[in-house]
């Protein structure tokens, strides 16, 4: 059974650990590995990593006591930091992240839904009924790496 729940102050490393395995193990199949070094990046400033989970006080899906997947919805929209622990894919777990991350948006108001996503995650999100804007080409760590700017309305 899963929990969806909001992150709890001092789970900031756990989420980085989750975010930086997904990462090197499943987006490596579209990226190479300098841009994946570039994103993952093993050497971060764990103080900004900590403001930034704080800031964005993302939801946090349980499994078995374990926290398997992550993301932030924010209040115009924005879906931010999707991430599913790459030994907990393929198992409906962020689909049932983002169908919350839907109705819980539907529950605001919000009618316009947009996010960054990356070349492994866009299937993901085209299944969910969003489309690509426009494809981007994003800096980090002296490595371009593609992704999109995808939208999607609600009725």
């Amino acid at each position: 059974m899963l929990k969806i729940r909001h992150y709890l102050p001092g789970e900031e490393q756990i989420l980085r650990s989750l975010f930086y395995a997904t990462v090197t193990n499943i987006n490596i199949r579209d990226y190479s590995t300098a841009q994946v070094q570039a994103w993952s990046s093993e050497r971060f400033d764990r103080q900004q990593w900590c403001r930034r989970i704080k800031k964005m006080n993302p939801f946090v899906v349980i499994s078995q006591n374990e926290i398997v997947a992550y993301a932030n919805l924010q209040k115009n929209g924005y879906i931010d930091h999707f991430f599913c622990h790459y030994l907990h894919q393929k198992k409906g777990i962020g689909k049932t992240l983002m169908r919350f991350l839907l109705r819980t948006g539907n529950e605001l108001g919000i009618k316009h839904f947009h996010a960054q996503v990356s070349i492994t995650a866009r299937p993901f999100f085209e299944y969910f009924g969003f489309s690509v804007v426009k494809e981007q080409h994003v800096r980090l760590n002296e490595q371009s790496l593609i992704c999109y700017l995808m939208e999607k309305g609600v009725k």
